[in-house]
């Protein structure tokens, strides 16, 4: 059961759930370059990478080339959006669960609860944990096909630049992160939590897809994803998710990300819908004078063209 719930809670740790990463891609505009790694410079010196990740476990997203070793190892800091350390797994379980002795089937009803039983028993949650989850947990629980490994690509990253003697650095705090769900109202997280169940039994088609078009760089794709999901969401879900859950958010990253960089090296490593659009990691960075150039996707399948798009 301890290895279950580390698994479990790394995974929501990452925050990757499809309807986020689908849901906020369609940020990006239909002429923007659009690649998922970057190289960064300023003045003619190297100051590191930007890597676009996708929170997946599947294997064709851990396999690297060689060479991205070196990359990687060139750099002083590794930067992602948290940190999974100890400390922050314990403090995300008393997040993603009520601790004011109100219940998950006293906030959805006798009858959503009911049908959201056999469908949380696929992810072996305890029926403890069940009990007291929040909304907005059992939403991101639905939203992607039960965990298999919990190595997950960001996951797997920041175990190879702690093994190359990088300083792993969070851009942001736990509560930071999850404040934009935890805000929500309980009218939205209901109409998400509807959304997720709906659409539980084609999560592991979807991701599979999510990633295919991930590897292939292919943006046009995600972007019809995003923009599908994001069609099923009413006006003021659709802004809190733009507003709090990926602007805002940018303005935390790039505030912790720049006194980084002037220390050193940075290979920043953060979700794919960070980057694009005029408020994304890209144009952030160019406004503070770096230059960024694009590099296709250090993945051993991922296609040869994956940052075509951005030199056109």
């Amino acid at each position: 059961m301890k290895r279950f719930n580390r698994k479990f809670r790394t995974r929501v740790l990452q925050i990757g759930l499809l309807l986020l990463v689908a849901g906020t891609c369609g940020l990006l505009q239909a002429q923007e370059p659009s690649a998922l790694f970057w190289s960064i410079s300023k003045n003619g010196q190297a100051a590191g990478f930007l890597l676009g990740t996708i929170h997946s476990e599947d294997p064709r997203v851990l396999d690297f080339h060689e060479s991205f070793n070196e990359d990687l190892v060139s750099n002083k800091f590794f930067a992602m959006e948290i940190v999974p350390d100890l400390p922050t797994l314990n403090r995300l379980t008393q997040y993603m669960q009520y601790q004011d002795g109100r219940t998950l089937e006293g906030q959805v009803g006798p009858n959503r609860y009911a049908e959201l039983k056999p469908l949380l028993a696929k992810y072996k949650i305890p029926a403890d944990w069940v009990s007291r989850m929040k909304v907005w947990a059992v939403m991101i629980t639905l939203s992607v096909p039960p965990p298999q490994t919990g190595l997950f690509m960001d996951f797997s990253l920041s175990l190879r630049a702690a093994g190359a003697g990088l300083e792993v650095a969070g851009l942001e705090t736990l509560e930071e992160q999850l404040s934009f769900l935890e805000t929500m109202s309980l009218e939205q997280q209901l109409s998400l939590l509807d959304q997720a169940m709906s659409e539980q039994e084609k999560s592991g088609e979807i991701h599979a897809q999510m990633v295919d078009s991930y590897l292939a760089g292919d943006t046009a794709k995600l972007q019809a994803v995003a923009e599908e999901q994001l069609d099923q969401l009413d006006d003021a879900t659709r802004r809190h998710f733009i507003e709090r859950g990926v602007n805002q958010r940018n303005q935390r990253m790039i505030a912790t990300l720049l006194p980084l960089l002037k220390q050193g090296k940075v290979f920043t490593a953060v979700g794919a819908l960070h980057l694009p659009g005029e408020q994304g990691l890209i144009r952030l960075l160019q406004d503070q004078g770096y230059e960024l150039s694009p590099l296709p996707l250090p993945l051993i399948g991922a296609a040869p063209e994956s940052a075509l798009q951005a030199r056109q």
